[in-house]
């Protein structure tokens, strides 16, 4: 075999080598990309707005084991979020229903801010929510669930 041949022969598994390199790495790329898109959709994100004795929707309904995005703004002046980790009718021991980011899941609502609260829902069952700043002679009513359905 002369020289000319095995240099071109080499050049052409160098050319391989380096090619089969970029189409891996493009793989890899789609597939960061499509695991990436498919985690952001997952999460269920729903907008909640707090006035005056009340939060609009009252009522959040919410599949076992989703990712959840409330985002959550007061429209009237400051008010408060707090949520029960554990279902109604639990004897609240053992692990939460919801589980959160923070210890206690209590957070205060700025006026026309948005707060991002996020949880994943564990356990089936109806979570109680309320206002914790105090907005006035309604403010006790002020409440919602969150309803974790199988």
């Amino acid at each position: 075999m002369n020289r000319e041949v095995r240099l071109a022969r080499g050049a052409a598994k160098r050319f391989l080598a380096f090619l089969a390199a970029v189409v891996m790495a493009a793989g890899m790329m789609m597939i960061s990309a499509l695991h990436t898109s498919a985690a952001q959709e997952s999460v269920q994100e729903i907008e909640v707005s707090a006035k005056r004795f009340e939060f609009t929707p009252s009522e959040i309904h919410v599949k076992q084991g989703a990712q959840v995005r409330l985002k959550v703004t007061a429209t009237d002046r400051e008010h408060g979020f707090e949520v029960q980790v554990f279902p109604e009718g639990s004897d609240k021991t053992g692990d939460p229903g919801l589980k959160f980011s923070v210890e206690k899941p209590s957070f205060k609502l700025p006026e026309s801010e948005t707060q991002t609260i996020e949880f994943t829902a564990l356990q089936p069952g109806t979570y109680d929510f309320k206002c914790v700043v105090y907005c006035g002679s309604g403010h006790h009513g002020m409440k919602g669930t969150i309803v974790v359905e199988p």
